[in-house]
């Protein structure tokens, strides 16, 4: 099993920055792949970036490509969401992923085996 706790979220005007992170503990040498997802109300869950835990490399949607970035301490067993440029739109409640599956496809909530609790990002106008 693992654990994964996100922490970092809050309150952040319009165009500033914040940066979440998410603290993994356990069978952490059984993950391959760390993600961030977030959740709007009344929307689905949606991809935001995921880090290959072992090689480093990342992925990203669209709507964050060249404003969010998402790295790893993996002495800290810690994956970090720079966001920056922050937009209303960007408000939900940011989840931390992590998968053990091989191959997977980035952007299914299925794909990932472990979830964190969230935390809320509010970006206001």
């Amino acid at each position: 099993q693992v654990q994964l706790v996100e922490s970092g979220g809050g309150l952040v005007q319009a165009g500033g920055s914040l940066r979440v992170s998410c603290a993994a503990s356990g069978h952490t040498f059984s993950v391959y792949t760390m993600a961030w997802f977030r959740q709007a109300p009344g929307l689905e869950r949606e991809y935001v970036a995921a880090i290959d835990w072992r090689g480093g490399g990342t992925y990203y949607a669209d709507s964050v490509k060249d404003r969010f970035t998402i790295s790893r301490d993996k002495a800290k067993n810690t994956v970090y969401l720079q966001m920056n440029s922050l937009k209303p739109e960007d408000t939900a409640v940011y989840y931390c992923a992590a998968t053990s599956k091989i191959g997977l496809v980035l952007y299914r909530t299925s794909e990932y085996n472990y979830w964190g609790q969230g935390t809320q990002v509010t970006v206001s106008t």
